[in-house]
């Protein structure tokens, strides 16, 4: 419980997951039906992006202040359009032309939320669950928990609305994380088999990866990919050389989505030399 997320706060693996998040959400929105987005660890809500942790490593720089920083090149016009929401977001929290706050998940999946659906945010850490509670203060449509992410994982499922995104999103800090996070996928969808599942993981060692891989293969869950973005070629297993998603039941039409928005942000996001993304299916679709 040591783990802090204002020192990564709007890292190039935030960029992605919270790309991704949005683009899953707005599908949703598609319908009129109401539904859920369920985060499991949803840290304080929002960072400042000028405070001494933040500043102290930096990493936003590389990430979401190359789309959006005083120095950014403009997008191309087809992946502007796709992370627009996303970055509307971003944008409605700093004043114009400058990035000093950026939305961790809760804050930027309420951001988008209708009047119908509703956010559960849940945070274990004591002192960031007092932040995320104040943050969301008398908001009728978010309810803030502080529970072991995994614990409120199988309190809230199936939601009552029956549709809607859970994002896992562990800080890897204790052995285990990958088998945890195959084990609550399973669960998961035992329990809420329509669910979108959004599940962060790192890239460090790339062995560790495919073996993770091979276990979330062997769950047999249909319509199972993993998207990769790699900022750096991973000769070093103790650095952050890039980020994935696990996705389960990606919504209609987000293959086509990624594969115009990802090109953009693996040249965009890149550390050192060439940055390349990869689509993977684990199953069939």
């Amino acid at each position: 419980m040591n783990y802090r997320h204002i020192y990564h706060a709007g890292n190039f693996a935030d960029v992605v997951k919270h790309a991704v998040l949005t683009l899953v959400i707005e599908r949703l929105k598609l319908k009129d039906a109401p539904f859920r987005v369920i985060d499991t660890h949803a840290g304080i809500g929002g960072y400042d992006l000028g405070s001494e942790e933040a500043q102290k490593t930096g990493e936003w720089r590389t990430g979401i202040g190359r789309l959006i920083g005083p120095d950014a090149e403009p997008l191309p016009a087809p992946a502007a359009a796709l992370l627009a929401p996303y970055l509307d977001v971003v944008r409605a929290l700093n004043p114009p032309g400058e990035i000093v706050r950026y939305p961790g998940s809760p804050r930027l999946a309420r951001a988008l939320l209708r009047p119908q659906d509703r956010l559960i945010a849940n945070e274990l850490h004591p002192q960031d669950a007092v932040s995320l509670r104040g943050a969301f203060a008398r908001d009728k449509l978010t309810q803030v928990m502080e529970l072991d992410g995994w614990v409120a994982l199988k309190a809230q499922l199936p939601p009552k609305e029956r549709r809607g995104v859970i994002l896992v999103d562990p800080p890897f800090e204790a052995p285990g994380e990958h088998d945890r996070l195959v084990e609550a996928l399973a669960e998961g969808a035992r329990r809420f088999a329509t669910g979108i599942y959004l599940l962060w993981y790192p890239i460090k060692d790339v062995a560790q990866i495919r073996a993770f891989k091979r276990r979330l293969a062997a769950t047999a869950l249909p319509k199972l990919m993993c998207l990769e973005l790699m900022v750096r070629e991973p000769h070093d297993p103790r650095q952050l050389n890039g980020s994935g998603l696990v996705i389960l039941n990606p919504p209609y039409e987000l293959d086509a989505a990624l594969a115009v928005l990802m090109p953009v942000l693996a040249d965009r996001l890149a550390i050192e030399g060439s940055g390349r993304w990869s689509q993977e299916w684990l199953t069939g679709k």
